[in-house]
């Protein structure tokens, strides 16, 4: 079949399919008609596979790009198109702020609730869904205006779903006040991770975000040694300048993809050793730019093509508070296994959300980035695999490219749940993506 050829921002996976952007909801009501399988897809930014369809059509949801009037109380009323960066234009000068953020403001507001996003707030505010008050979903049965109270099954049942519940049109989201746009950052440097571990237990409770970078490059007695950066959206009398601007768009571009192999073990244990050098023992206070302290990747467009031709793995998953001692076995084996980590992020969550493919839980997540190209690599994340299962933890879908799924099962207990839901909205089984067949989370 002829097609447009589509990938994850890890580009370590292609297929083709027709890409069709409807504007309407009955457009997409007869592409149902018309199609035996469909996906939506936003702005591409899920690593694996999620907004794929081999063979199938593919819906760009950026014909829904409507931003409504920012209400009395913070709500407002979007089409599912609209980019974080989009919305932050319009509501962070009217002293508005989003809810919730991934490290990407070039996520659609669609692909956000597709994937339940979660930021450095988790512990706090919870995931996406928390702020969501209504969604309108196209689905192969028809078109539904849903909220926590009317038909809560479709709406928890959407977040975390990847989009196989339905397209989503538009929502309507609860935003966050904001006085400036700055953020006062505390920054700490710590030797190993039980001490960054430790100082995360101890004083989250008093930071809005939370986020620590971990070297997945050491061993011995500064095994996982971290930099950890809290922070709070600065108050009007809290900075010399006081401004509510909006977000810029990153000027640098990398031109293309470079040899795969550049960044390998000896350049990230490189990499690893300036920036913990460079970060501050300690430095309270600090003011940093919205853009900087939640989106800095934002400012290098297509910076995934850095990992070269091969492309690149994000693994993230989630434990329970009492396996928090996963978290060291995984770095551990990264170690051991001399595979390369450039990037290493641990969270805090709070409780989860009623969403059966809602990957958030209360305990410890961990994000790495791993080049393709090592040997052992698909061998080591299959033992990490063990290791979070064992944990009673699970792998965020919005990342993965190669979990087995005869693992999914038991780290989402509730998929059953979730598969009589589809089975109700979806009866032919049209909603399916190559994430959803390699992982058989449906049945077709």
């Amino acid at each position: 079949m002829s097609g447009t050829s589509l990938t994850g921002w890890g580009r370590t996976g292609f297929s083709q399919a027709r890409v069709l952007r409807p504007r309407h909801d009955d457009e997409i009501a007869q592409i149902y008609r018309d199609e035996r399988f469909v996906i939506a897809r936003g702005l591409g930014r899920s690593y694996g596979d999620a907004a794929q369809l081999g063979g199938g059509v593919v819906l760009d949801n950026r014909g829904f790009d409507q931003i409504g009037p920012v209400a009395a109380d913070g709500t407002v009323r979007l089409g599912a198109g609209v980019s974080f960066d989009e919305l932050l234009t319009v509501a962070l000068p009217l002293g508005w702020f989003v809810p919730v953020t991934p490290g990407t403001r070039q996520v659609t507001m669609g692909g956000a609730l597709g994937a339940d996003v979660h930021g450095k707030n988790h512990h706090v505010d919870g995931s996406f869904a928390s702020h969501v008050r209504a969604l309108r979903v196209v689905t192969p049965q028809g078109t539904f205006d849903v909220s926590p109270e009317r038909d809560p099954e479709l709406f928890w049942g959407t977040f975390g779903a990847m989009g196989l519940t339905g397209f989503v049109t538009e929502l309507t989201l609860a935003l966050a006040p904001v006085e400036t746009d700055q953020v006062l950052v505390d920054t700490d440097r710590f030797d190993n991770l039980e001490a960054v571990m430790n100082a995360m237990i101890d004083g989250d409770a008093n930071y809005h975000y939370s986020v620590a970078w971990v070297d997945c490059m050491t061993r011995g007695k500064h095994l996982g040694r971290a930099i950890l950066t809290r922070g709070e959206h600065a108050t009007r009398d809290e900075v010399a300048e006081v401004s509510l601007r909006a977000p810029r768009t990153g000027r640098l571009r990398v031109p293309f993809a470079p040899p795969s192999g550049l960044l390998n073990r000896a350049s990230v244990r490189a990499f690893n050793e300036l920036w913990f050098r460079s970060a501050p023992r300690h430095e309270a206070r600090e003011p940093q730019s919205i853009q900087s302290f939640f989106h800095p990747l934002d400012g290098v467009r297509d910076w995934n093509l850095l990992y070269g031709k091969r492309g690149f793995v994000q693994y993230q998953f989630v434990v329970p508070d009492d396996h928090a001692a996963t978290i060291e076995a995984v770095i551990t084996r990264l170690s051991s296994a001399k595979v390369a980590s450039f990037l290493a992020v641990l969270k805090r969550f709070g409780p989860g959300n009623r969403g059966p493919l809602s990957f958030p839980r209360a305990g410890w997540t961990l994000a790495l980035d791993l080049p393709v190209g090592a040997p052992t690599l698909a061998r080591v994340l299959d033992e990490l695999d063990d290791l979070v299962l064992e944990a009673g933890g699970r792998i965020y879908f919005a990342k993965d490219a190669r979990l087995d799924a005869a693992k999914v099962g038991a780290m989402y207990p509730r998929l059953g749940e979730f598969r009589e839901l589809k089975e109700r909205v979806d009866p032919r089984g049209q909603l399916t993506s190559d994430l959803a067949r390699r992982l058989h989370l449906v049945g077709n």
